[in-house]
């Protein structure tokens, strides 16, 4: 006669099947030992230069990014897309040179921008480097307004890295010699201060030139107030008309490169022999492309307006 077969009882397969799981654990941490996930970020060594690029996540700073990670730095890796952030970092962290973190802020929002410094301070004990990079371009050609009601790229472009810059000062002073690198353009556009938020007469390019000029004001006043602390400030205006999602946001055919841009960028990242508090075009230094950027008078009233509009004051 056949005999039938036993089925094991629960406690059985329970046990056999605990035993299976436990295994299935132990070869997953193998696993995650020896190939780290995508998502794995880490902080810097001790001694590590630091470095915060804005508006890392595309185009001009994520180049830049690479190309200071590549040299050993710790790179601050900001953007409003996480999956392009974690991308960027994910690749540094593979490259095993230099070491990167992200960060999402928006710098249409204060609220944001505020978060954004005072995690940044929280998280550091130390900046060498900042490079506020990211900036909104002249397209769409119609005037829009941020969280905080105020114009568009005024906000992006200027006033938040100037909350940001604010914020941030106690540890670049404390990290000396250490150094702030605005990325202008020579588009420039005066200041009307009885219609700053250009509510009439609006262009993109206008409201793109103000921010761009306002930032290279910022730069010169920067570097006054800041000579003999160790840090020192520039304006850039890296290229024109970069391959990058901005100028293809405008239509524009692209006349220079993101390398071209990024080698621009680098020496102001790497030179110890520049003076502080000039503007440069590409590779060289030469005069700003507004000459209201050298009244007194208007920046010191651009100085107080800001402090004003971001609450510092």
């Amino acid at each position: 006669m056949r005999r039938s077969r036993q089925v094991p009882n629960g406690r059985a397969m329970t046990r056999h099947g605990g035993a299976r799981f436990k295994m299935a654990l132990a070869v997953l941490a193998c696993v995650l030992l020896l190939a780290p996930p995508a998502w794995a970020q880490s902080r810097p060594t001790a001694g590590q230069q630091v470095v915060l690029v804005t508006g890392s996540t595309s185009g001009l700073g994520e180049e830049v990014a690479r190309r200071i990670a590549a040299g050993g730095a710790h790179v601050i890796v900001h953007g409003r897309n996480r999956e392009r952030g974690m991308a960027l970092v994910d690749e540094i962290e593979r490259s095993g040179t230099g070491s990167a973190w992200f960060y999402a802020a928006d710098f249409a929002s204060f609220a944001q921008v505020r978060e954004f410094g005072e995690t940044i301070l929280r998280d550091y004990t130390r900046l060498d480097i900042l490079v506020n990079n990211a900036g909104f371009g002249s397209a769409p050609d119609e005037r829009l307004l941020s969280e905080d009601g105020h114009e568009f790229r005024f906000q992006v472009n200027y006033l938040a890295p100037f909350l940001l810059t604010r914020m941030l000062m106690p540890r670049l002073l404390d990290s000396t010699p250490s150094r702030i690198i605005n990325v202008s353009s020579l588009a420039s556009s005066p200041i009307d201060f009885d219609d700053v938020m250009i509510e009439n007469n609006f262009s993109g390019g206008r409201a793109y030139g103000q921010s761009k000029h306002s930032q290279v004001m910022m730069t010169f006043d920067l570097a006054e107030e800041l000579e003999g602390t160790g840090v020192t400030v520039y304006a850039l205006h890296p290229a024109a008309y970069m391959d990058t999602p901005m100028v293809r946001r405008l239509g524009q055919r692209p006349m220079a490169t993101v390398d071209e841009g990024a080698t621009a960028l680098m020496q102001l990242v790497t030179s110890t022999e520049i003076e502080s508090g000039q503007f440069f075009n590409g590779l060289r230094a030469g005069r700003a492309p507004n000459a209201q950027a050298y009244d007194l008078e208007a920046r010191a009233m651009l100085k107080e307006l800001s402090e004003d509009l971001t609450g510092l004051r």
